[in-house]
């Protein structure tokens, strides 16, 4: 439904962690002007879990109302409580996007079966595109291939976003779902590998800073160009690693800062990158080509 390179947008924000709307559509004028094929509002690394309900929906909505129809918009509407994320997926569906993105409950560790029934339960409330997201990294819980496989007989269940870092995972769920199922890598240092094995893009925090070159890895891979894909995916390694140096979105939206896309507002308990990582971080992005 979706290919290439998705870019798992940031919140700008004031250095008190009030909304700076302006800077929000400049960076979704930024990912129009440089090829990225879609963009994912209020996931992760738009600090989803920092704002409360009212915010996270006027954010999406707003983000739908600068895109304007020149690239779709995936709202990010998971909660470890199911009524909390049909609410959220309602909101979404209203503002007008193109699919949501619901991560799997977080802290309170369902079992498979439960996972199952969460996503089928949002899915059949609320009729808009979905993608899954496995990051047990985050949440202290994996949902396996055999639960992935079950969810992709329900039509409106259209994706997952794989990120345990693991393209053998990514395959294991290509194999088993086929074409019912679109995978997509939700780890940028291997996402290469997973979409030449077959998945279908990549949802991506270095995209924040390296748009154009991203959805040309990307592209290239795709088309099954190992050996191009590879040459554009090289120097962009060492972001790949940099920007995972704290918790993300930390370091990505530092970065966007020195860059001058943002301001370095991050809310609490999130906080700015640390003074010892800036200037190795300036130093990547230089070294990307993205900074002089």
């Amino acid at each position: 439904m979706f290919h290439g390179s998705i870019v798992a947008l940031v919140t700008p924000m004031h250095e008190d962690g009030a909304i700076v709307v302006d800077r929000l559509q400049q960076l979704v004028d930024y990912h129009v002007g440089n090829g990225t094929d879609a963009i994912i509002s209020m996931g992760t690394t738009g600090e989803s879990a920092t704002l409360d309900e009212t915010e996270h929906c006027h954010v999406i909505r707003r983000t739908v109302q600068m895109a304007a129809g020149r690239i779709p918009v995936i709202a990010g509407t998971g909660a470890n409580s199911t009524r909390e994320a049909i609410e959220l997926t309602g909101c979404a569906l209203e503002a007008g996007v193109d699919a949501c993105l619901l991560v799997t409950p977080y802290y309170n560790k369902p079992t498979q079966e439960g996972l199952y029934r969460h996503f089928r339960a949002v899915a059949e409330a609320v009729p808009v595109p979905q993608i899954l997201y496995n990051v047990p990294g985050r949440t202290a819980v994996d949902m396996l291939p055999e639960t992935v496989q079950r969810l992709a007989g329900i039509s409106n269940i259209v994706g997952i976003k794989e990120a345990t870092g693991d393209p053998d995972r990514g395959r294991a769920i290509i194999e088993c779902c086929g074409d019912s199922l679109d995978v997509y890598s939700g780890d940028d240092a291997t996402a290469m590998e997973l979409i030449l094995l077959g998945g279908k893009g990549n949802i991506s925090v270095t995209a924040n800073v390296a748009p154009r070159a991203m959805h040309d890895m990307c592209a290239a891979a795709l088309a099954g160009e190992r050996e191009r894909a590879a040459g554009i995916n090289e120097p962009l390694e060492v972001l790949h690693r940099i920007l995972f140096i704290e918790s993300n979105p930390i370091p990505v939206k530092w970065a966007l800062y020195e860059m001058g896309l943002i301001r370095d507002g991050i809310r609490l308990p999130m906080t700015p990158l640390a003074e010892e990582h800036r200037e190795p971080l300036r130093r990547a992005l230089m070294q990307a080509g993205i900074l002089k």
